[in-house]
């Protein structure tokens, strides 16, 4: 009898509620169906997406596939990375990074403040190009290697809102609706792509930033707060984002032979 030389466990942890599987078995099981029935909250692990490995490019120390739970693929994902970097540490010791994902590389550090983990990520340039009326609501595009749009106001229905503009924009998008606290806080409320409402979100949260800094609503180095909790963001004069805050591992979970 052949021995896989894969588990099929997963490294669970979340970020401000974000919550991420870093598949530790083999590559070739992954795809969107599998990927869906895995995310499922009731008959499968639950999970707001997977994380896959892939093997280190030129320009990274590894590589990294980042799935939604309906299946889809992002191109990056903040708070993925965020969890991503601490598994990573964790199998290698290695606690600074460059990670290599679709929507181009992250550089990583990983550290332990007061007795808990605590990922930083720089993000990379979020390019910001002109605003567009989306279902009656300014909405102000950012890129930062996957796609968004930023609305400056929490409308009743924004969940509502938010569908109607994921579905509007090609290929889908994110979308953040904002409220401005003071110079240093901004609240925001998440519809993510391929997944809906969503407790926090690393990129949403470098996308907001962007904007609000960039319009003189708030300043460069700001907490911004969502459903899960604060993330605290800094945003360079070029454009470039870091994000930092904790994350929470929770445990390793084997799949059932059977399942």
């Amino acid at each position: 009898m052949l021995t896989s030389l894969y588990t099929r466990t997963f490294f669970r942890a979340h970020a401000l509620g974000n919550d991420y599987l870093v598949w530790e078995g083999d590559p070739a099981e992954v795809d969107d169906g599998w990927v869906r029935r895995v995310c499922d909250r009731h008959t499968g692990v639950g999970s707001d997406g997977i994380l896959v490995p892939m093997p280190r490019t030129v320009a990274a120390d590894v590589g990294l596939r980042i799935f939604n739970p309906d299946g889809s693929e992002a191109e990056k994902s903040g708070n993925g990375v965020r969890i991503f970097a601490l598994w990573h540490a964790r199998q290698t010791g290695l606690m600074d990074m460059v990670v290599d994902t679709p929507g181009g590389l992250v550089v990583a550090h990983v550290s332990q403040q007061n007795g808990a983990d605590h990922v930083a990520a720089e993000m990379g340039r979020a390019r910001v190009a002109p605003a567009e009326v989306i279902a009656g609501l300014e909405t102000f595009p950012v890129d930062i290697g996957n796609p968004h749009r930023v609305v400056l106001s929490v409308p009743d229905d924004w969940e509502a809102l938010g569908a109607r503009i994921e579905g509007s924009v090609p290929g889908r998008t994110n979308v953040q609706f904002v409220r401005v606290i003071d110079r240093g806080r901004v609240e925001v409320f998440i519809w993510e792509r391929g997944a809906g409402r969503t407790r926090a979100s690393g990129s949403s949260a470098s996308a907001v930033a962007r904007i609000v800094s960039l319009r003189g609503l708030c300043d460069t180095r700001l907490i911004v707060t969502m459903e899960g909790g604060n993330l605290h963001v800094d945003v360079g004069p070029d454009g470039h984002v870091q994000i930092a805050g904790r994350v929470i591992a929770v445990g390793r979970f084997d799949l059932d032979p059977l399942w």
